[in-house]
């Protein structure tokens, strides 16, 4: 592609958000080349001439491709884990020893997907595995990193081949009526949104850490 000069490497991009942000990768200008982490491949993972699909077992990761840019979109429940241990394995070990690895292979940037109300001390469990995520992030050093704390997120799960989060559908309907009222951080946002607000703060490249909420994704989306 004219003028793209970057490449970039995605985890979990069969994930909501991980589909999206895929999809934003390979429709920008910017890069020339996507690597997709996944676990296993998957019939809604599109072929495409700037796209190399690498399954892998994310607890024994092999050798990162060189890339510029890192995008995290690891994420699990910890019903669908079955444990909070197993949920911690995915969203705390393998969020972060992603990062770690694809650093030590060269990347500058990193863009990572957590979620609203991650706070490393706080009492609630999820919360705080999120939190302690962040703050391990931080500590790896890249130039520019960049955290996505979506609020209640909007997409179609059954597309991906993934089970509906009754959580999410519930809240959707409860809220949607009320979102013009409500703060601009807690309204429920699309996952396109989130993909396209990180996609789009992580090639800014500022230097140094920043979080993005959902108030300020809708601005870059």
């Amino acid at each position: 592609m004219t003028g793209a000069s970057r490449t970039a490497l995605v985890a979990g991009a069969t994930g909501l958000i991980g589909r999206a942000l895929l999809a934003s990768l390979l429709a920008s200008d910017e890069y020339h080349g996507v690597h997709a982490l996944v676990r296993r491949t998957s019939p809604h993972l599109d072929a495409h001439p700037r796209l190399k699909i690498h399954e892998i077992d994310f607890a024994r990761l092999p050798p990162m491709p060189a890339v510029d840019d890192v995008y995290v979109a690891l994420g699990t429940t910890i019903k669908a884990a079955g444990s909070q241990e197993a949920f911690r394995r995915v969203d705390f070990d393998y969020v972060v020893n992603v990062a770690r690895a694809a650093k030590l292979s060269g990347a500058s940037r990193l863009g990572v997907v957590s979620a609203m109300g991650a706070n490393a001390k706080s009492t609630i469990f999820y919360n705080r595995v999120k939190g302690e995520m962040e703050n391990a992030i931080v500590r790896l050093g890249y130039e520019s990193a960049v955290i996505a704390q979506p609020s209640l997120l909007m997409g179609d799960r059954g597309a991906l081949g993934q089970p509906a989060r009754s959580g999410e559908r519930w809240a959707s309907r409860l809220l949607g009526p009320l979102a013009s009222v409500m703060p601009r951080d807690l309204r429920p946002i699309p996952a396109r949104a989130v993909a396209a607000a990180l996609t789009a703060a992580v090639l800014e490249g500022q230097p140094g850490f920043r979080v993005l909420k959902s108030g300020a994704m809708r601005e870059y989306a």
